[in-house]
Protein backbone atom coordinates (compact mmCIF):
# COMPACT_ATOMS: atom_id res chain seq x y z
CA UNK A 1 0.00 0.00 0.00
CA UNK A 2 0.94 3.38 -1.01
CA UNK A 3 0.47 6.03 2.02
CA UNK A 4 1.75 10.17 2.31
CA UNK A 5 1.72 11.84 4.86
CA UNK A 6 2.05 15.84 4.85
CA UNK A 7 3.09 18.41 7.94
CA UNK A 8 1.35 20.66 9.38
CA UNK A 9 -0.40 23.48 7.05
CA UNK A 10 0.51 26.69 8.07
CA UNK A 11 -1.59 29.74 6.61
CA UNK A 12 -2.67 29.84 3.12
CA UNK A 13 0.86 29.51 1.81
CA UNK A 14 -0.01 25.87 3.28
CA UNK A 15 -3.38 25.47 1.73
CA UNK A 16 -2.13 26.51 -1.45
CA UNK A 17 0.88 24.48 -2.39
CA UNK A 18 -1.64 20.94 -0.86
CA UNK A 19 -4.52 22.06 -3.01
CA UNK A 20 -2.14 22.81 -6.06
CA UNK A 21 -0.19 19.90 -5.53
CA UNK A 22 -2.22 16.71 -4.06
CA UNK A 23 -4.53 15.79 -6.74
CA UNK A 24 -1.68 15.26 -9.07
CA UNK A 25 0.73 13.29 -6.73
CA UNK A 26 -2.49 10.93 -5.86
CA UNK A 27 -2.74 10.31 -9.48
CA UNK A 28 1.34 10.50 -10.85
CA UNK A 29 2.43 8.06 -7.55
CA UNK A 30 -1.30 6.44 -7.19
CA UNK A 31 -1.49 6.57 -3.53
CA UNK A 32 -4.08 4.48 -1.38
CA UNK A 33 -4.27 6.91 1.44
CA UNK A 34 -3.16 10.79 2.14
CA UNK A 35 -2.93 12.01 5.68
CA UNK A 36 -2.29 15.82 6.70
CA UNK A 37 -1.59 17.32 9.85
CA UNK A 38 -4.10 20.61 9.35
CA UNK A 39 -3.78 22.47 13.09
CA UNK A 40 -1.85 25.36 11.62
CA UNK A 41 -4.40 25.82 8.60
CA UNK A 42 -6.35 28.81 9.60
CA UNK A 43 -3.81 31.59 9.28
CA UNK A 44 -1.31 29.52 11.27
CA UNK A 45 -3.91 28.90 14.46
CA UNK A 46 -6.72 26.17 14.08
CA UNK A 47 -8.67 24.74 11.42
CA UNK A 48 -12.12 25.88 9.97
CA UNK A 49 -14.98 23.69 8.58
CA UNK A 50 -14.20 25.54 4.73
CA UNK A 51 -10.40 24.62 5.14
CA UNK A 52 -10.88 21.18 6.08
CA UNK A 53 -13.38 20.15 3.35
CA UNK A 54 -11.13 22.05 0.81
CA UNK A 55 -8.60 19.33 1.75
CA UNK A 56 -10.74 16.30 2.10
CA UNK A 57 -11.91 17.27 -1.50
CA UNK A 58 -8.00 17.74 -2.87
CA UNK A 59 -7.47 14.46 -1.61
CA UNK A 60 -6.41 13.71 1.76
CA UNK A 61 -8.42 10.75 3.76
CA UNK A 62 -7.89 12.06 7.25
CA UNK A 63 -6.46 15.49 8.63
CA UNK A 64 -4.81 15.40 11.94
CA UNK A 65 -4.44 18.16 14.45
CA UNK A 66 -2.71 18.63 17.63
CA UNK A 67 -2.41 22.04 20.56
CA UNK A 68 -3.88 24.25 18.08
CA UNK A 69 -6.96 21.96 17.00
CA UNK A 70 -9.63 24.32 19.08
CA UNK A 71 -8.07 27.73 18.32
CA UNK A 72 -11.37 28.31 15.40
CA UNK A 73 -13.49 27.72 18.26
CA UNK A 74 -16.38 26.30 15.39
CA UNK A 75 -13.90 23.53 15.67
CA UNK A 76 -15.62 22.52 18.61
CA UNK A 77 -18.91 21.57 16.46
CA UNK A 78 -17.96 20.80 13.24
CA UNK A 79 -15.05 18.27 14.20
CA UNK A 80 -18.38 15.55 15.64
CA UNK A 81 -20.05 15.44 12.56
CA UNK A 82 -16.76 14.98 10.10
CA UNK A 83 -15.27 12.23 10.73
CA UNK A 84 -12.03 12.30 9.13
CA UNK A 85 -10.81 15.39 11.45
CA UNK A 86 -8.57 13.79 14.58
CA UNK A 87 -7.73 15.34 17.55
CA UNK A 88 -5.63 13.70 19.70
CA UNK A 89 -6.79 10.85 21.14
CA UNK A 90 -5.41 11.93 24.41
CA UNK A 91 -7.75 14.84 25.26
CA UNK A 92 -10.06 14.52 28.00
CA UNK A 93 -12.78 11.72 27.33
CA UNK A 94 -15.28 14.43 27.03
CA UNK A 95 -13.53 16.47 24.62
CA UNK A 96 -15.53 16.90 21.02
CA UNK A 97 -14.40 14.92 18.29
CA UNK A 98 -12.58 11.41 18.34
CA UNK A 99 -8.50 10.53 17.95
CA UNK A 100 -8.77 7.80 15.46
CA UNK A 101 -10.32 6.69 12.34
CA UNK A 102 -10.44 4.02 9.85
CA UNK A 103 -10.32 4.98 6.20
CA UNK A 104 -11.57 2.32 3.96
CA UNK A 105 -9.09 2.59 0.64
CA UNK A 106 -10.89 2.94 -2.92
CA UNK A 107 -9.39 -0.93 -2.97
CA UNK A 108 -11.10 -1.99 0.19
CA UNK A 109 -7.69 -1.95 2.04
CA UNK A 110 -8.43 -0.51 5.68
CA UNK A 111 -6.05 1.99 7.20
CA UNK A 112 -6.01 3.11 11.05
CA UNK A 113 -4.96 6.64 11.32
CA UNK A 114 -4.45 8.05 14.71
CA UNK A 115 -3.70 11.09 16.53
CA UNK A 116 -2.13 11.73 20.05
CA UNK A 117 -0.13 14.35 21.28
CA UNK A 118 2.92 14.27 23.56
CA UNK A 119 3.35 15.86 27.22
CA UNK A 120 7.44 16.94 26.98
CA UNK A 121 6.68 20.70 26.99
CA UNK A 122 3.64 20.27 26.03
CA UNK A 123 -0.27 20.94 27.86
CA UNK A 124 -0.89 18.07 30.70
CA UNK A 125 -2.60 15.45 28.80
CA UNK A 126 -3.47 11.93 29.04
CA UNK A 127 -1.09 9.81 29.03
CA UNK A 128 -0.51 9.03 24.84
CA UNK A 129 1.51 5.40 25.13
CA UNK A 130 -1.31 4.02 27.04
CA UNK A 131 -4.07 5.59 24.54
CA UNK A 132 -2.51 4.53 21.47
CA UNK A 133 -1.93 1.17 22.75
CA UNK A 134 -5.39 0.52 23.67
CA UNK A 135 -6.64 1.69 19.88
CA UNK A 136 -3.52 -0.52 18.33
CA UNK A 137 -4.63 -3.45 20.08
CA UNK A 138 -8.14 -3.52 19.41
CA UNK A 139 -7.51 -3.61 15.81
CA UNK A 140 -4.02 -4.93 15.37
CA UNK A 141 -2.07 -4.40 11.76
CA UNK A 142 -2.41 -7.35 9.81
CA UNK A 143 -5.89 -8.40 11.35
CA UNK A 144 -7.97 -5.12 11.91
CA UNK A 145 -6.24 -2.99 10.16
CA UNK A 146 -3.79 -3.73 6.59
CA UNK A 147 -2.19 -0.51 7.50
CA UNK A 148 -1.66 1.79 10.93
CA UNK A 149 -0.58 5.20 10.47
CA UNK A 150 0.41 7.14 14.41
CA UNK A 151 0.83 11.03 13.98
CA UNK A 152 2.28 11.83 17.60
CA UNK A 153 2.34 15.55 17.57
CA UNK A 154 4.86 16.97 20.22
CA UNK A 155 8.45 19.13 20.51
CA UNK A 156 10.83 16.28 22.15
CA UNK A 157 12.44 14.62 19.87
CA UNK A 158 12.93 11.72 22.62
CA UNK A 159 9.79 11.26 23.18
CA UNK A 160 8.82 10.55 19.41
CA UNK A 161 11.28 8.03 19.33
CA UNK A 162 10.34 6.47 22.46
CA UNK A 163 6.58 6.29 20.56
CA UNK A 164 8.30 4.95 17.35
CA UNK A 165 10.48 1.84 19.74
CA UNK A 166 7.16 1.26 21.85
CA UNK A 167 5.22 0.71 18.42
CA UNK A 168 7.71 -0.97 16.67
CA UNK A 169 5.92 -3.95 15.20
CA UNK A 170 2.52 -3.06 15.55
CA UNK A 171 2.30 -0.01 12.91
CA UNK A 172 3.00 1.13 9.59
CA UNK A 173 4.13 4.61 10.44
CA UNK A 174 5.02 6.89 13.33
CA UNK A 175 5.22 10.09 12.57
CA UNK A 176 6.18 13.49 14.42
CA UNK A 177 4.82 16.76 13.81
CA UNK A 178 5.05 19.88 15.67
CA UNK A 179 8.14 21.47 15.34
CA UNK A 180 7.70 22.82 11.66
CA UNK A 181 11.40 21.55 11.00
CA UNK A 182 11.43 17.88 8.93
CA UNK A 183 14.08 15.78 10.45
CA UNK A 184 16.35 13.58 8.38
CA UNK A 185 16.27 10.57 10.54
CA UNK A 186 13.65 8.36 8.18
CA UNK A 187 14.61 4.93 8.93
CA UNK A 188 12.39 1.57 9.10
CA UNK A 189 13.00 0.24 11.85
CA UNK A 190 14.34 -3.18 13.69
CA UNK A 191 10.34 -4.72 13.92
CA UNK A 192 9.77 -3.10 10.79
CA UNK A 193 8.02 0.12 11.38
CA UNK A 194 8.52 3.42 9.64
CA UNK A 195 9.58 6.56 11.62
CA UNK A 196 10.58 10.23 11.46
CA UNK A 197 10.80 12.33 14.03
CA UNK A 198 9.41 15.89 12.45
CA UNK A 199 7.71 15.85 9.06
CA UNK A 200 7.87 19.40 8.61
CA UNK A 201 5.44 21.69 7.50
CA UNK A 202 3.76 22.50 4.23
CA UNK A 203 4.29 26.48 3.86
CA UNK A 204 6.67 29.16 3.39
CA UNK A 205 9.92 28.76 4.71
CA UNK A 206 11.27 32.16 4.37
CA UNK A 207 9.83 32.82 7.91
CA UNK A 208 9.92 31.58 11.29
CA UNK A 209 8.49 28.32 11.84
CA UNK A 210 5.58 29.57 9.11
CA UNK A 211 4.89 32.89 10.80
CA UNK A 212 6.03 36.37 9.00
CA UNK A 213 9.91 36.53 10.82
CA UNK A 214 9.71 40.03 11.69
CA UNK A 215 7.58 40.04 14.34
CA UNK A 216 9.11 36.85 15.79
CA UNK A 217 12.50 38.39 15.51
CA UNK A 218 11.37 41.36 17.35
CA UNK A 219 9.62 39.53 20.38
CA UNK A 220 13.17 37.38 20.68
CA UNK A 221 15.28 40.76 20.73
CA UNK A 222 12.71 42.83 23.00
CA UNK A 223 10.77 40.55 24.88
CA UNK A 224 7.85 42.68 25.22
CA UNK A 225 4.22 41.71 23.84
CA UNK A 226 3.46 43.48 20.20
CA UNK A 227 1.19 42.43 17.52
CA UNK A 228 -0.38 39.43 16.72
CA UNK A 229 2.02 36.87 14.66
CA UNK A 230 0.78 36.37 11.24
CA UNK A 231 1.52 33.26 8.85
CA UNK A 232 4.18 33.92 6.24
CA UNK A 233 2.72 34.47 2.47
CA UNK A 234 5.01 33.34 0.18
CA UNK A 235 5.25 30.15 -2.25
CA UNK A 236 4.48 27.28 -0.21
CA UNK A 237 6.68 24.14 0.32
CA UNK A 238 5.38 20.91 0.68
CA UNK A 239 7.46 18.34 3.55
CA UNK A 240 6.27 15.26 4.68
CA UNK A 241 7.15 11.46 4.26
CA UNK A 242 6.20 8.89 1.91
CA UNK A 243 5.76 5.07 3.02
CA UNK A 244 4.95 1.60 0.60
CA UNK A 245 3.61 -1.07 3.64
CA UNK A 246 3.81 -4.73 2.73
CA UNK A 247 0.59 -5.83 2.02
CA UNK A 248 0.61 -9.03 4.07
CA UNK A 249 2.03 -7.41 7.41
CA UNK A 250 1.16 -3.77 6.85
CA UNK A 251 4.69 -3.30 8.04
CA UNK A 252 6.86 -0.53 6.24
CA UNK A 253 9.10 -1.73 2.92
CA UNK A 254 9.95 1.47 1.93
CA UNK A 255 10.07 5.12 3.49
CA UNK A 256 11.62 8.10 2.12
CA UNK A 257 10.91 12.43 2.60
CA UNK A 258 8.82 14.31 0.29
CA UNK A 259 9.72 18.07 -0.28
CA UNK A 260 8.38 19.96 -3.12
CA UNK A 261 8.86 23.67 -3.35
CA UNK A 262 11.38 26.63 -3.24
CA UNK A 263 12.03 26.50 0.38
CA UNK A 264 14.12 23.14 0.82
CA UNK A 265 16.29 21.17 -1.10
CA UNK A 266 13.98 18.87 -3.00
CA UNK A 267 13.29 15.08 -2.06
CA UNK A 268 11.10 12.52 -3.95
CA UNK A 269 10.60 8.47 -3.40
CA UNK A 270 12.63 6.57 -5.52
CA UNK A 271 10.55 4.16 -5.21
CA UNK A 272 7.34 5.56 -6.77
CA UNK A 273 9.61 7.79 -9.42
CA UNK A 274 10.78 4.82 -11.17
Amino acid sequence: MRLLFLGDIVGRSGRNAVLDALPGLRRRWDLDCVVINGENAAGGFGITEAICNDLLDAGADAITLGNHSFDQREALVFIERQPKLLRPINYPATTPGRGATMIETESGARVLVVNAMARLYMDALDDPFAAVDRVVTEAPLGQMSDAILIDFHGEATSEKQAMGRYLDGRVSLVVGTHTHVPTSDHRILPGGTGYLSDAGMCGDYDSILGMAHEEAVRRFVEKTPGARLEAADGEGTLSGIAIETDDETGLAVEIAPVRIGPGLAPALPEFWEG
